[in-house]
């Protein structure tokens, strides 16, 4: 196992790299919870368990963890990923090796211990890499199950992510935080809870998504529109009209159905 390695500076640098990269990226950021979940980060150490199904996952906990709940957050990564990218230890990732179970349970006695007090955060992405966001089951591991079990003092919240593009030029970031779950002391069906959980949270996003139910969804962050951008599209919409929509006029030769014209 590698343990966290966190560094008060370079995480308040990094953390402000990953909300830049963010805000940079994606025309809105949509979350649901989000108040309950910051509530409750202050009245206990939160086990935030999610499904993984895109880089940006570990930037937008980072961000969510640091400024939007303003915890002290972890979060368990596959220890091949953090050799390849060690600047992640110092920031609150700490790795395990999924090929080793001994490894697995050293690793979540770790994380058992950072969720010792209110404020904590750890972010465990149970699938253990990255699946597509239609996949089901979700097929999650054990371990996040195990934490919940041995940290008493946390409280486990779900989390579904999903990244969507739609009738804007950037993407929307959608995030929805679940009702705390019970105390289970069995793995099993501690696993199987938290995996409904996620996939009840990922299906109210797509409910969302599909404009069904949108409720509860706020607006954390919104892009402003380009100007520049604006500004162009209707100068070339007011340049192509009168040559496009031209009255009165035939079709032309070629532009009918795709075919080009035969020569005469």
């Amino acid at each position: 196992m590698i343990p966290a390695r966190k560094t008060r500076w370079f995480n308040a640098w990094f953390s402000g790299h990953a909300r830049s990269r963010i805000h940079g990226t994606f025309g809105e950021v949509r979350i649901r919870g989000l108040d309950r979940a910051r509530a409750l980060a202050g009245e206990a150490p939160l086990l935030v368990v999610s499904n993984h199904t895109s880089w940006w996952d570990p930037l937008v906990a980072m961000h969510v963890s640091t400024h939007l709940l303003s915890t002290d957050g972890y979060a368990l990564m596959d220890a091949k990923n953090l050799r390849r990218l060690p600047f992640f230890a110092l920031v609150g990732g700490f790795g395990v090796d999924l090929d080793r179970p001994e490894d697995g349970a050293s690793a979540m006695r770790y994380a058992a211990r950072l969720l010792d007090r209110p404020g904590r955060l750890v972010w465990v992405y149970p699938q253990g890499k990255e699946r597509p966001i239609t996949a089901r089951p979700l097929g999650f591991r054990p371990g996040s199950a195990e934490i919940a079990r041995v940290a008493r003092k946390a409280r486990t919240l779900p989390a579904g992510l999903r990244y969507e593009f739609g009738g804007t030029e950037r993407p929307t970031l959608w995030l929805s935080f679940g009702e705390p779950m019970p105390a289970e002391r069995d793995t099993t069906r501690g696993r199987e809870a938290q995996e409904a959980a996620v996939t009840d949270e990922l299906e109210r996003i797509e409910r969302a998504v599909r404009g069904e139910d949108d409720q509860g969804f706020a607006c954390v962050y919104r892009t402003p529109p380009s100007r520049v951008g604006a500004v162009l599209e209707r100068m070339l919409a007011a340049m192509a009209r009168p040559w496009v929509l031209r009255e009165g006029e035939g079709p032309r030769p070629g532009l009918t159905d795709g075919r080009r014209a035969s020569p005469p």
